[in-house]
């Protein structure tokens, strides 16, 4: 089980995050080796991955833009376009592989996952509650995203697949900064990590602005 999709159950059931975190961020050192594409059929795991990669981004976009419209805050404005460029990323792998794409058909706001949709549909609510809660939402989905990459990389053997989440991990450190910086100005305080380990948030958010790279080509 991904971090959250965990996440998801524990806001539906009232679970707390370090209870959720206590069982589910467990990540294997090291992994399979790499091969590129078309040398054999995806397994099983990689094809969930990536279309629940491709469902987690929209989750994002989706997010970003109905609390911009509400609030009208910077960072979901400018980030809209970054995570619409993450999904066209997964796409291409779909498309790629030959795999059906779980978001087709769907509106703004509309999952196939029903553990996404609740996710999405829990902390639309919790942004709808005030700006800085807003921002708190957009930092914890950039903090699950990162997650969630680091785990489906690790689950992969494909060097073109590692090389898209590889991006796709760079922009949500760089989203993550954003939201940090932007919760600092509202609260007067350091932003506190809500899914991750505290000193790994801080790594990174002492760290520079990347550069990450365009989509796939």
């Amino acid at each position: 089980m991904n971090i959250s999709t965990s996440i998801s159950r524990a806001l539906i059931q009232g679970v707390t995050v370090s209870a959720v975190l206590c069982s589910s961020l467990a990540f294997a050192a090291g992994g399979p080796p790499r091969i590129g594409p078309g040398t054999m059929p995806l397994s099983p795991i990689e094809v969930a991955d990536l279309k629940f990669m491709r469902e987690e981004e929209k989750v994002a976009r989706d997010l970003y833009l109905a609390l911009d419209a509400r609030w009208g805050s910077t960072p979901f404005g400018n980030i809209v376009s970054a995570e619409e460029s993450h999904m066209s990323a997964i796409l291409q792998l779909l498309r790629q592989y030959r795999l059906s794409d779980p978001t087709a058909g769907n509106l703004v706001g509309e999952f196939s996952d029903p553990e996404l949709q609740a996710l999405h549909d829990a902390l639309l609510l919790r942004g709808e509650l005030s700006e800085l809660d807003a921002i708190r939402v957009g930092g914890f989905v950039e903090e699950a995203d990162i997650l969630d990459v680091q785990a489906a990389m690790e689950r992969s053997s494909r060097a073109d697949i590692d090389q898209t989440y590889a991006r796709l991990a760079c922009g949500s450190r760089n989203h993550l900064r954003a939201f940090a910086a932007a919760d600092t100005a509202l609260s007067g305080t350091p932003y506190v990590a809500q899914v991750m380990e505290q000193k790994a948030v801080e790594v990174i958010l002492t760290s520079p602005q990347e550069q990450c790279g365009g989509p796939r080509r």
